[in-house]
């Protein structure tokens, strides 16, 4: 098989001390970003939407397959059955499928099965895994499909912090329901549902820290 063309590689780079202030701002940037549950209804125009998909499919993919599809929804129809479908599975969860440790965990949010979120943001991205291609000649293979599509959803989580909008990663499990409502063929199964938009003007998110570097990180 002959190679792919090949190009050069141009970009800015900085001098050291350029270089690790900027990498501090950009986690200053990063370390603001929070997990929102209350959502504004304002309306985001669709074209924001595409720049922040086009910024997620630039992620790194398996031989470069871009294994995902990305489902944006702001029919207010199609959000009211993602909801009810998605409360029904959530019901189920938190009756009995969550174990205790789970739930006593998840206690200090305050979360329970109603999702009124998928609802009012005026945005829902459905992300998709495809574990395989389909093409004229067949089946073709994917690679590393969960490690790429988890990827491209961290790009897309920064892009939207970026524009200035919030979101929420969701994932009512198992998330089947959304293969049926958003007709999706048999190659692709959802892989996060992300709720976009404006926070709420009175909207809290629980006071919590993050792990400090020398939780995280083991240098040799």
């Amino acid at each position: 098989m002959s190679l792919a063309n090949h190009i050069p590689y141009v970009r800015s780079t900085y001098a050291p001390a350029e270089m690790l202030e900027r990498a501090q701002q950009y986690y200053q940037q990063l370390d603001a970003r929070r997990t929102v549950r209350e959502f504004a209804d304002t309306p985001v125009a669709k074209a924001v939407i595409e720049q922040l998909i086009l910024a997620a499919s630039s992620a790194p993919s398996g031989a470069h397959k871009q294994p995902w599809t990305f489902c944006v929804v702001g029919d207010a129809e199609m959000k009211r059955k993602i909801r009810e479908a998605a409360e029904e599975e959530e019901r189920r969860n938190y009756a009995g499928r969550m174990s205790d440790e789970w739930l006593q965990d998840l206690a200090q949010f305050g979360t329970d099965a109603n999702k009124p979120f998928l609802e009012v943001a005026p945005w829902l991205i459905i992300v998709f895994r495809k574990s395989y291609d389909l093409t004229e000649e067949g089946k073709r293979n994917n690679y590393y499909v969960q490690e790429s599509v988890g990827i491209a959803c961290g790009f897309l989580l920064t892009a939207i912090h970026q524009a200035g909008l919030v979101a929420l990663t969701h994932t009512p499990s198992p998330m089947n329901f959304l293969c049926d409502i958003l007709q999706r063929p048999a190659n692709e199964k959802p892989f996060l549902l992300i709720p976009v938009g404006y926070p709420a003007p009175n909207a809290q998110v629980p006071d919590i820290k993050r792990k400090g570097l020398e939780d995280v990180a083991v240098f040799y």
